[in-house]
């Protein structure tokens, strides 16, 4: 008998896995809107403390809402965007104005 168990005829063969494609999660563009009555330092305050925005970015953006109606303040994951949006909303309450965030699938 020769040195391998194989009986004959059997095929001896290498299994191979193939891998899963993974895509990525989808990203969340968080938009805000213009209004008449928030202040626009506070739309400033917002996109630097929320946003991390340096002070000059933050008055472009700002100029931008007030000017086009909606600017796009970052991409993020679903759960970051909607913390985001959360925390926003919140703050502009809190301060009594009506500043609208919102967000939508990029």
């Amino acid at each position: 008998m020769s040195g391998d168990d194989a009986s004959p005829g059997t095929d001896l063969g290498v299994v191979t896995r193939t891998r899963p494609h993974t895509r990525r999660p989808p990203l969340y563009k968080v938009l805000l809107l213009n209004d008449d009555f928030t202040p626009m330092e506070f739309v400033v305050h917002v996109l630097e403390r929320f946003f991390g925005m340096s002070n000059a970015r933050a008055v472009e953006v700002m100029l931008t809402v007030h000017r086009k109606g909606v600017a796009m303040v970052g991409v993020f994951s679903y759960e970051v965007a909607e913390t985001k949006v959360n925390q926003v909303m919140e703050f502009a309450r809190r301060h009594q104005h009506p500043l609208q965030c919102t967000m939508e699938r990029e």
